[in-house]
C-alpha cells in the first residue's frame, strides 16, 4: 500500500497553524499540505480555555493575522470571538479542508536517503504513516492534557468545588459563592472580575505580588481611523501603533525599570487611591517584565476590587480544610468553590518525538535557529511567539521565512536544508527568557538559544521584521541536493 504523501505537513489547526496555511496557500500556490490537529475543531488553545472571562492578553490589531486585521470593537477579544476568527479565516480560504481533526502526532522519522519524514498518526486507536518533506510544528507549547497543579495538603477533605481552569466544568455554579482562586498570572487577573460578577467574593490568594496594567477595552485612534481611512491602510497604521507602544514600552522596562515601577504603580493607584494596598499587594520584587505583564481591559480586576467585590490576599497556603484554606499566617480563607490557576505546563512542539535514521533527537541539546529551526534538525521547523509582544508577530515571520527557504530549496533543486551546529559557535542559554515559574519548570526540556545570530533569539519584533524577510538563507545552513540528483551523479 502506498504511504500518502505531502509536501508540508503542519501540526496544530490553531492561530498558528491555520496562519502557516494561509502563507504558503498564497506565497507557494501548488505546494501540497495538510494539518493534523489532535482536538475535533479549529483554534487550539482557544478551543481548549473556556473558563469565564478567557480572553486575550494582547491586544487584538497585533494578535490577528496582517493579510487579515481585526474588525471587531474591542482591542482584547473575549476567547470565542477570536476562535470564530480563526475559523473563519481558515474557512475562507479553504484550509479547513485540508485539516484531519482528532489526529495527533505520536513521532516522526527523518530519512537521509529519502530526504522526507514519515510522520505516525493516531486517530481513534489506529496508528497510520504519513510521509512529507517539510514537517512544521505549529502547536505551540502548552501541555493540552494536563495544567500544572500543585499537591496541597488536605485537598480531599475540602467540602467545596475545586477546579483548574484548564478543564473548566461546564455546570459549574458560582453563585452567590464565597471563591478563593489561586494565582496572581493572566488567567487568575482574568478569571475574577468575570466571576465576582456572580459570586458573593472572590478572594485572590497570591504567594507574592505581580505586575499589572490597564488598558482601554475600546480604542478611540482606532475607531476613528477606521472611519476616516480604507480598511487595509488604517489596519496598518493602527497595528504599527500597537507594536510602537508595546515595543518601547518593554525596552523602557530593560532599560529603566525604576521609572516603569512607578508608572505601573500609579496605575494601580488610580483605581484603588490605596496606598498600603498597593505597596502589599500590587508591588513585586522582580523587575517589570522579567515576567510576562498581564492586563486588566478597563482596570476591570482593580474596579472588582475597588467596588468591592473582590480582595487580594499575599500569603502562603497551609493547606485545605472543610470550609476553605488554611493560611501559614493561620488565618482561613472561607470557600466554597476553590480555582486553582495555579499555571501551565510546557510542553515543547506538542509533545512531538523527533528521530534521525534511527537516532532520537534529544531537544534539549539542539540549538534555535532564527527562532524556528533546530541544529541539526533538517526540514523542521516549529512556531512559538514572543513573550514580550503578541504571539502573531513572530509566528506570521517565521511562516514566512519558511515560505522563502522551501522556495530556495525548489529553485537550487534541493531537497534538505539542516541548520549547522557547528557553525553556532559558544554560548548557551534558555529560549524562553522569562523567570516565571511555569517556563523555569520546563526550561530543560526545550531547546537552548545561542551567543549570536542566527542562533539567538531575540525579543524584538521591529529588528526581526526587518532583518528576517530579506536575510540570506543560507548563512550556517547546510543544503543537499535530492536523492536522485545524486544518484545520477555518481553514474
Amino acid at each position: 500500500m502506498t504511504t500518502e504523501h505531502v509536501d508540508v505537513l503542519i501540526v496544530g489547526a490553531g492561530l498558528s497553524g491555520i496562519g502557516a496555511a494561509w502563507r504558503l496557500t498564497h506565497e507557494r500556490p501548488g505546494t501540497s499540505y495538510a494539518i493534523v490537529e489532535a482536538r475535533e475543531a479549529i483554534g487550539g488553545t482557544w478551543d481548549l480555555f473556556r473558563y469565564p472571562g478567557v480572553r486575550s492578553d494582547s491586544d487584538m490589531f497585533t494578535f490577528s493575522y496582517p493579510f487579515r486585521p481585526w474588525q471587531g470593537s474591542r482591542s482584547m477579544a473575549e476567547g470565542s470571538d477570536i476562535r470564530a476568527y480563526i475559523r473563519d479565516t481558515a474557512t475562507e480560504a479553504g484550509i479547513d479542508r485540508h485539516i484531519r481533526f482528532a489526529t495527533s502526532v505520536v513521532g516522526a522519522e527523518w530519512s537521509t536517503r529519502e530526504a522526507r519524514w514519515t510522520v505516525r498518526l493516531l486517530s481513534g486507536g489506529v496508528e497510520s504513516t504519513l510521509t512529507c518533506g517539510f514537517l512544521y510544528a505549529c502547536a505551540g507549547y502548552y501541555n493540552y492534557e494536563h495544567g500544572h497543579q500543585p499537591e496541597f495538603a488536605g485537598r480531599e477533605d475540602f467540602a467545596g468545588e475545586f477546579v483548574h481552569p484548564q478543564f473548566w466544568p461546564e455546570d459549574l455554579d458560582w453563585t452567590g459563592k464565597k471563591v478563593v482562586v489561586i494565582g496572581s498570572g493572566a488567567t487568575a487577573v482574568t478569571l475574577i472580575p468575570a466571576m465576582a460578577e456572580k459570586a458573593e467574593h472572590v478572594t485572590m490568594l497570591q504567594r507574592s505580588p505581580s505586575y499589572l496594567t490597564a488598558l482601554p477595552q475600546r480604542d478611540a485612534f482606532a475607531d476613528r481611523l477606521r472611519r476616516l481611512l480604507p480598511a487595509r491602510l488604517a489596519a496598518t497604521i493602527i497595528r504599527a501603533k500597537y507594536v510602537a507602544v508595546s515595543q518601547g514600552f518593554y525596552q523602557l522596562a530593560r532599560r529603566r525599570p525604576e521609572s516603569v515601577k512607578k508608572i505601573l504603580r500609579g496605575i494601580a493607584l488610580k483605581f484603588l487611591e490605596d496606598p498600603a494596598y498597593v505597596d502589599e499587594h500590587f508591588t513585586p520584587s522582580y523587575n517589570p517584565w522579567d515576567q510576562r505583564l498581564c492586563v486588566v481591559p478597563n482596570g476591570d480586576f482593580y474596579r472588582a476590587i475597588r467596588h468591592g467585590d473582590a480582595s487580594v490576599v499575599t500569603d502562603h497556603i497551609d493547606r485545605l480544610v472543610p470550609e476553605g484554606i488554611r493560611l501559614v499566617s493561620g488565618k482561613v480563607l472561607e470557600a466554597d468553590v476553590v480555582v486553582s490557576a495555579t499555571g501551565l505546563s510546557l510542553l515543547p512542539f506538542g509533545g512531538l518525538d523527533l528521530s534521525i535514521d534511527g537516532r532520537p533527537v534529544e531537544l534539549s541539546d539542539t540549538l534555535t535557529y532564527r527562532g524556528l529551526m533546530l541544529s541539526g534538525v533538517p526540514n523542521f521547523a516549529y512556531c512559538i511567539g514572543y513573550t514580550n509582544a503578541s504571539w502573531t508577530l513572530r509566528a506570521d515571520l517565521s511562516s514566512r521565512y519558511v515560505c522563502r527557504l522551501l522556495g530556495f530549496m525548489d529553485r537550487h533543486g534541493y531537497a534538505s536544508a539542516t541548520p549547522a551546529h557547528a557553525a553556532a559557535g559558544e554560548g548557551r542559554r534558555p529560549l524562553l527568557d522569562l523567570t516565571s515559574s511555569y517556563v523555569q519548570r520546563s526550561a530543560d526540556r526545550f531547546p537552548q538559544q545561542g551567543a549570536r545570530e542566527p542562533w539567538a533569539t531575540r525579543q524584538n519584533y521591529v529588528v526581526d521584521m526587518i532583518r528576517t524577510i530579506p536575510v540570506s538563507v543560507r548563512r550556517d545552513m547546510t543544503f543537499a541536493a535530492a536523492p536522485a540528483v545524486l544518484e545520477e551523479a555518481v553514474r
